[in-house]
């Protein structure tokens, strides 16, 4: 028989704005759960500058060759399958570059998988592809999961797992704890901690509520950020999408005329001589050099079309001609 456990974490405590929310009418309901939703953003924003230090450390991991891997069970879990897997066609975002490890597998995304969010060892396992100086972020409303638990220790170290809180742990993935729970279980095994504290929910315990959306809110601006320090935007435009479709092919299309002040003839001709690829497509039209001269400059400059541009313009530039003072 399985053990029961007793979890302390504000998401399990019952609210008491909402006791009577059953006798209300439909539209009295959407507009207490509406009100719920507006205390997220403002909880999201008070981790931003925990945030902001794990999108540096994120960045320079990446960079560095790394990875970064998320952690979760049941609507956490889903999550961070959802976050990992938008960033391909959004960003162009090369695979293993994020990916999501969610207890119970595939099967468990569209069904609960009995006691898999219980097992530590698991998450022990599925981080075992982890390298030092990798990123592995855990996903726990209450702050205490299991699966979770085993996964950040063994990111956290190599060789065996110490028991958590230990102090004195040897330096393996950097690691990160997203929760609802201001006194997270796991916070000690987190370089950096999220702890978004969206209170009581609705529905006592139903996390996909408030605490569901602050991962969600959480999750996006973490990986958009990422995206946009790694050089996969130009200005506000997704010059790294993947036109998979119809509509992705129209918006490649329009990206490079909005950034380019060029016609529909002109962007059509660019990217026909660049292969399709609308980043060296855009940065041969916007410094006015060969797709190829576009494509070796963004290499060059760590996929960042700001920077390859700067340095096309600074090379292109004829330096001052010296003028000496009149003998």
């Amino acid at each position: 028989m399985s053990s029961d456990v007793s979890v302390s974490a504000p998401t399990e405590d019952r609210h008491p704005g909402t006791t009577g929310i059953d006798a209300l009418s439909t539209l009295e309901v959407l507009r207490v759960l509406n009100a719920e939703d507006t205390k997220v953003a403002p909880a999201v924003a008070e981790v931003l500058p925990a945030l902001a230090a794990l999108v540096d450390a994120t960045v320079a991991s990446l960079r560095a060759g790394g990875a970064v891997h998320y952690f979760g069970a049941g609507t956490s879990g889903r999550l961070a399958v959802l976050d990992a897997a938008e960033l391909l066609p959004t960003f162009n975002a090369p695979p293993g570059l994020f990916t999501a490890h969610h207890a119970g597998g595939p099967e468990a995304l569209l069904r609960a998988v009995e006691n898999v969010e219980d097992d530590a060892d698991l998450g022990g396992a599925e981080a075992g592809a982890l390298r030092a100086g990798d990123i592995a972020v855990g996903l726990t409303a209450s702050g205490r999961t299991p699966f979770v638990r085993g996964a950040l220790e063994a990111a956290a170290h190599e060789g065996g797992a110490p028991r958590c809180g230990e102090a004195d742990r040897e330096r393996g993935a950097v690691t990160a704890l997203v929760t609802a729970n201001p006194h997270a279980e796991l916070a000690p095994l987190a370089d950096h901690l999220l702890a978004v504290n969206t209170g009581p929910e609705a529905i006592t315990g139903s996390t996909r509520l408030k605490a569901g959306t602050a991962q969600k809110l959480v999750l996006n601006t973490f990986s958009t950020a990422v995206m946009i320090r790694l050089g996969r935007t130009w200005s506000n435009l997704m010059v790294d999408v993947v036109a998979t479709n119809a509509k992705l092919r129209g918006r490649v299309l329009r990206i490079l005329q909005e950034a380019s002040g060029a016609d529909e003839a002109e962007a059509r001709a660019a990217l026909e001589q660049a292969g399709g690829e609308l980043k060296p497509a855009l940065l041969s039209m916007l410094a006015g050099v060969s797709a190829a001269t576009a494509r070796a400059a963004i290499d060059r400059n760590h996929g960042s079309v700001a920077l390859a541009l700067e340095s096309l313009t600074n090379s292109l530039t004829p330096s001052p001609v010296p003028t000496g003072e009149p003998a």
